[in-house]
């Protein structure tokens, strides 16, 4: 199997400097190849007469009926499968070449040819490989032995039975070529091989017969075959050089050996004006005698023409080289950009790339692409799109959509894995039974993170180089702006797909550990450049324990959080999750550090000796947390004094263990969130060293009736709800309302006043103004004279409508 896998590499170098050669070469002169001319009446009744009819093998014909009434759809397999055998024919003569060059022999081009013919509604499709004997013609076209027919027909029961489509089956087990019978009547194989001196012709109808015989030409090919179709009537459309173009871009694109299509093109010449008539040209020798002698010695310049003719010629069809056959030393990185672009038909180039080659018990060769942009609708059609990675066989598209080819938050890669490992077709329900297919993708997904790690290693190491030794001196403002202006590689990528990262997290436990390190957020002390976890491990203070974080809406309303302010003031940082899918990752620990919700019940900062203040201050204030949970009827299960606040009386914090008030939120926006969402259990804490906590525990002590001082109490706790992140509930809004009316009322010395009541008007019947609008004018002629006084009349009522309004 090595020596065989072997003799495939150095094939495949042979092969790319030879056909380095004439890729630049965009079309051929145009010489029409013999074996595409049709046969004369003559030949064939010669062909007819000195044929040996052979029935097929009784699995073959079973087969053709198969082929004929079942498989109907998606016929584009049929050119797939003549030009993947065309490349086979051509791999067999080019190693037989390596060992003895004179097996090539006069015929030294390995290509493709397809000539397309409307008139006689045939398509014929020439290589210049090893060929076939009569015998080899007979035997591989009309027995078991090389087809795997039986094998066929065997799944071919199978998936029709578990409902699917065995279409897909074609090219599994060798009956490739028997997918020419979905578009063609009649199949004629011409071949030539350089076993026998004699070209023979294989000829089938579909009707269980098929016969070989002499060609009555002679020599045509030289060596090789040539397929002609004659197709049916519903199969018309693909004698379009259109759609031929079309199948192989799609199909064989990457096909290592030239093909070519016969085709057509408008030129432009330059031809010679016919001779003028003699009464013309008389004419003109008169006037030339009144020229000057030195214009009678200029030469005579011929008069010529443009005219626009066709002419025909063999158009390359394939010019894009399967690059991740090289080796990736020698393959420069412009080659990759263009090959990315000719892949994906994208017009920028990729943000990074990987090209390797997975060798042990199964071998691919694979090049992976990030793209720069996220494409339109990733994350809305998340769980419905599939992967775009191309699978090739032996440089065969295979299939280019596939859903677990690598796991779907990586979908947005791009690029194509080519095994030789794989049968040729495989559809998607054998995938995931498929041993192979499943080491591919794990070996995919590996590379995937792989390529991801080392750009985000190399996105810190920029930074470690950014950043100022002690004793040298920078300018801190122009690396600033260089950060500003030049975001580094990983940050466009995070920008882009980040949000693949995380929800890499929540649906792959396996990777868990290697996509905690592409995580990236902004935090208090890089509020605009997002640092991974590991960094901020790496800057911790000393004796710290935890990992701090912060949940909200936006980084705007995280920054403002209460919460915040003790640990800005000691220097502790504090990362923000502003992203719906944050909370949802459900991060508990990072290299043994716990990361901590400062939003949440049990956020302790400093050691043993302020713990031990706070449990003394929690005595002190016993009476004053009493009354303010019965104040709070209900809404909290509990008052404690706060270790993290320093400049607010109070806030509210979430129980440890349930949801914080940003997830509670999302909740409730998420269909049927108002009537089963989640409701998180929360917790009043109090500053006790706020002089307002402070008075309020000495109004307490005198009078804990007092309404204004409940007002106060209630309307703190309202500010603390909305300051830490949590809505006001709707039954609650009318009587938010109402106390701060009191509460102004009280501030502006007004007491129990009551609003003014309004004046009583009179009613009027709006519809008697409308009728007379619009009463019709009467029907009488006015004089000149009457048409004046009425101009006077209206001015003047203008005017005094106009002086009305000034005085009002």
């Amino acid at each position: 199997m090595r020596v065989v896998r072997l003799a495939l590499l150095v094939l495949s170098v042979v092969l790319f400097l030879t056909n380095g050669q004439d890729s630049n070469t965009k079309e051929e002169p145009a010489i029409e190849d013999p074996a595409t001319v049709a046969f004369s009446k003559d030949e064939l009744a010669s062909l007819s007469k000195s044929g040996k009819t052979q029935q097929f093998q009784a699995e073959v014909s079973r087969l053709m009926e198969i082929i004929i009434h079942s498989l109907y759809t998606d016929r584009d397999i049929f050119l797939r499968e003549v030009i993947s055998n065309a490349g086979d024919a051509l791999d067999k003569i080019r190693y037989k070449s390596l060992r003895d060059k004179e097996v090539l022999g006069d015929t030294k081009k390995m290509e493709i040819t397809i000539k397309a013919d409307s008139e006689a509604g045939t398509i014929t499709v020439r290589d210049t490989g090893v060929g076939m004997t009569a015998e080899e013609l007979a035997k591989n076209l009309g027995t078991v032995a090389h087809s795997g027919t039986a094998q066929f027909l065997d799944a071919f029961t199978k998936a029709k039975d578990s409902g699917e489509n065995p279409l897909h089956l074609i090219g599994q087990f060798g009956v490739g070529f028997y997918s020419t019978f979905l578009v063609a009547d009649v199949v004629t194989v011409i071949s030539k091989s350089n076993d026998d001196s004699k070209q023979y012709v294989w000829t089938s109808k579909a009707d269980g017969k098929f016969s070989v015989s002499e060609d009555p030409r002679g020599n045509t090919l030289g060596r090789g075959s040539a397929i002609i179709l004659t197709l049916k009537e519903d199969a018309k459309e693909y004698l379009k050089n259109s759609e031929i173009e079309r199948i192989i871009q799609r199909y064989s694109e990457f096909i290592q050996y030239p093909i070519k299509l016969w085709d057509t093109k408008e030129e432009s010449e330059e031809v010679p004006v016919e001779k003028e008539t003699k009464e013309k040209k008389d004419k003109e020798d008169k006037d030339d005698d009144e020229l000057d002698t030195a214009d009678e010695e200029d030469e005579e310049k011929p008069k010529t023409k443009t005219v626009t003719k066709t002419v025909n010629y063999w158009k390359r069809l394939n010019k894009n080289k399967p690059l991740w056959s090289r080796r990736p030393s020698n393959v420069k990185e412009n080659e990759y950009n263009e090959f990315y672009k000719a892949l994906t038909k994208e017009t920028a180039d990729p943000l990074t790339y990987t090209h390797f080659r997975a060798e042990g018990e199964i071998e691919f060769d694979s090049i992976l692409y990030v793209p720069k942009t996220a494409p339109f609708g990733l994350y809305d059609n998340y769980y419905t799109s599939s992967s775009t990675l191309r699978l090739y066989v032996r440089r065969v598209l295979i299939n280019d959509k596939f859903e677990d080819i690598i796991p779907r938050y990586l979908n947005f890669i791009k690029g194509l894995v080519d095994s030789n490992d794989l049968p040729l077709n495989v559809n998607r329900e054998q995938l995931q039974k498929n041993k192979i297919m499943k080491v591919i993708s794990k070996k995919l997904t590996r590379k995937c993170l792989d390529m991801l790690r080392q750009i985000a290693e190399n996105d810190s190491s920029d930074d470690d180089e950014d950043e100022p030794k002690k004793d040298e001196k920078t300018d801190e403002k122009k690396d600033e702006e260089k950060k500003v202006d030049k975001p580094s590689q990983y940050d466009e990528f995070w920008k882009e797909f980040g949000k693949s990262v995380k929800l890499g997290i929540i649906e792959d436990t396996k990777n868990r550990k290697k996509l905690l390190q592409l995580l990236r957020f902004t935090s208090t002390k890089s509020p605009s450049k997002a640092i991974s976890l590991e960094q901020y491990v790496g800057r911790m203070k000393p004796g710290q324990t935890n990992i701090y974080f912060i949940s909200a809406s936006s980084q705007e309303e995280a920054q403002i959080s209460p919460f915040l302010e003790q640990f800005e003031k000691k220097g502790y940082e504090v990362l923000f999750f502003v992203d719906n899918l944050d909370e949802y990752m459900n991060l508990n620990e990072y290299e043994d550090k716990t990361l901590q919700h400062i939003g949440k019940d049990g956020t302790m900062i400093g050691g043993k000796q302020r713990q031990e203040y706070y449990d003394k201050k929690e005595e002190e204030f016993e009476e004053l947390k009493e009354w303010l949970k019965e104040l709070t009827s209900g809404k909290v299960t509990k008052v404690q004094l706060s270790k993290t606040l320093d400049q607010s009386p109070m806030a509210v914090v979430a129980a440890k263990f349930g949801y914080s008030a940003h997830m509670q939120k999302i909740s409730k926006n998420q269909a049927f969130g108002n009537s089963g969402a989640m409701r998180a259990s929360k917790i009043l804490e109090i500053n006790n060293r706020h002089p307002i906590i402070k008075n309020l525990q000495i109004k307490v002590k005198a009078d804990k009736e007092d309404q204004s001082l409940k007002d106060y109490a209630r309307l703190l706790f309202d500010m603390a709800m909305i300051q830490s992140g949590f809505d006001i509930e709707p039954a609650d809004t009318n009587a938010f309302g109402d106390r701060i009316q009191r509460i102004i009322q009280s501030g502006m010395g007004i007491k129990d006043e009551k609003v003014e009541e309004e004046p009583e008007f009179e009613e009027t019947d709006e519809s008697e103004g409308e009728d007379e609008e619009e009463e019709e004018p009467e029907e009488e002629e006015e004089t000149e004279a009457e048409v004046s006084d009425t101009k006077t009349e209206t001015e003047t009522t203008d005017k005094s409508d106009t002086e009305t309004k000034k005085e009002l």
